[in-house]
């Protein structure tokens, strides 16, 4: 008998009360193109535009490098 597995391969993120089809609202998937998983993230406003794909052993290094810039980033509301 063969024996199956459930698995999540993606989740949207969105504001709360908009809806999933909304421009902001972000996915983030696991891919496979027959060469590995890979973690993809996308904003379907524009489907050809806003993607980028994320290689496992990349993680790391990116989430620190986002991070960091996040980090950085100017409030509005401190400018002024």
């Amino acid at each position: 008998m063969t024996e199956y597995e459930t698995r999540t391969l993606s989740v949207i993120v969105v504001a709360k009360g908009e809806p999933i089809f909304s421009e902001m609202a972000t996915r983030v998937e696991i891919v496979d193109e027959a060469g590995g998983e890979y973690v993809e993230v996308s904003q379907h406003g524009r489907p050809d535009l806003g993607k980028i794909s994320i290689n496992p052993e990349e993680w790391p290094m990116l989430r620190d490098a986002i991070d960091s810039m996040v980090a950085q980033c100017r409030d509005d509301d401190a400018a002024e």
